[in-house]
């Protein structure tokens, strides 16, 4: 009988490896870009926030939005991008 030795990750440190960034398509209209980039924005924006603890969308003010961004060293959020983000909070539950 053999024993299996277990191996175990250090937590602190990501298991995983991003995806290499890819261009977005040519040809699309100026407002779908900038739509994708928000969006991409606001779900950076609230993964951080779920990670820091912040489940509720009333918790999280745009003050509160973009502190995080400045963390994170984003852009600040605009007022739409930061109701995106209270959004994505609050229909991820």
């Amino acid at each position: 009988m053999t024993t299996a030795t277990a191996t175990t990750q250090p937590l602190d440190q990501p298991v995983y490896r991003p995806l290499r960034k890819k261009r977005l398509p040519a040809g699309r209209p100026r407002e779908w870009y900038v739509s994708h980039n928000r969006r991409l924005k606001a779900m950076r924006l609230a993964i951080a926030l779920l990670d820091a603890g912040v489940y509720q969308p009333s918790s999280a003010g745009n003050a509160r939005i973009r502190t995080m961004a400045d963390r994170l060293d984003i852009h600040p959020p605009s007022d739409t991008t930061c109701r995106m983000v209270r959004a994505l909070i609050r229909y991820g539950r």
